[in-house]
């Protein structure tokens, strides 16, 4: 398989498709919004999974998918029942599809579709083990202050303590951060083993499809948040997801506009096998 694989173009359109899907969600509500919403999830999830076969190949795709997905749902299951990691909270029933034990299906594949592009622009930023997994687990954190205020805006899942949070999304506690510390960093050493298992060398050339769609969650939900929805506390996480992924994507910018030094590796250096 080669890093030209005919995946990456199809990756690229599943992920068009994801963000014209975002851009309707403010535009409708009540059902028609739900499922808007589990669309989203999926193509975005759709579209890391297609890339990352189409560029590391399909052992490399699926040990991520595990690791994402499956922390992901043990997490969230163990969550709702426990309130560990995250906090007492619990989902709206039928909203999102099938469920397991009271955790909607879609759920995991959402820490799939966050990770995936947060991995690669930190994997383009550096190498070094230790700085990939903290920048990481930061961009993953920084995403979520975007995704948990907008979810419960929308009534998908409420927290039980509603009162010990950052200023102005006070609703959502600190534990739920605290809690996405633990699980992103959890996935990020277990991805990076096997990302060196694999030695795969990013590009931007190689991961142009998840470097964009960081770019749109980092800079497009700010504005979303800012401008487009409701209700005006998502002018707050508008602010602290911009600075959390900012952290990523600040020196991401700095890498993607500095002057190349040099060429891109063949594709027979980086070129994924199944």
């Amino acid at each position: 398989m080669s890093t030209r694989s005919p995946l990456v173009p199809v990756s690229a359109v599943v992920a068009a498709a994801a963000v014209g899907a975002q851009i309707v969600y403010p535009l409708v509500d009540g059902r028609v919004r739900d499922v808007v919403t589990v669309a989203v999830v999926a193509l975005l999830a759709a579209a890391s999974i297609v890339h990352a076969v189409g560029t590391r190949g399909g052992r490399w795709a699926a040990g991520m998918v595990v690791t994402t997905a499956g922390i992901g749902l043990v997490s969230e299951i163990v969550g709702t029942a426990t309130g560990y990691p995250y906090g007492c909270y619990e989902y709206a029933a039928g909203r999102l599809g099938w469920a397991l034990v009271d955790v909607p299906l879609v759920v995991p594949f959402a820490w799939t579709a966050g990770f995936y592009p947060v991995w690669c622009a930190a994997s383009l930023v550096t190498r070094g083990r230790v700085r990939r997994i903290a920048l990481t687990t930061a961009g993953v954190v920084g995403w979520d202050l975007y995704l948990d205020p907008q979810m419960v805006a929308d009534g998908q899942w409420r927290w039980c303590v509603t009162d010990a949070g950052l200023p102005g999304i006070a609703h959502i506690p600190l534990t739920n951060y605290a809690g996405w510390v633990v699980v992103a960093a959890g996935m990020a050493v277990v991805v990076d083993a096997l990302d060196r298992r694999r030695r795969v060398t990013p590009t931007p050339r190689l991961d142009a499809v998840p470097i964009a769609l960081f770019l749109w969650t980092w800079l497009g939900s700010s504005l979303a948040h800012a401008v487009f929805l409701d209700p005006p506390e998502l002018r707050y996480s508008a602010v602290y997801g911009l600075l959390a992924m900012g952290v990523v994507g600040v020196p991401l910018l700095l890498r993607l506009l500095r002057p190349h030094r040099s060429t891109d590796r063949t594709e027979s250096d980086s070129s994924p096998t199944t």
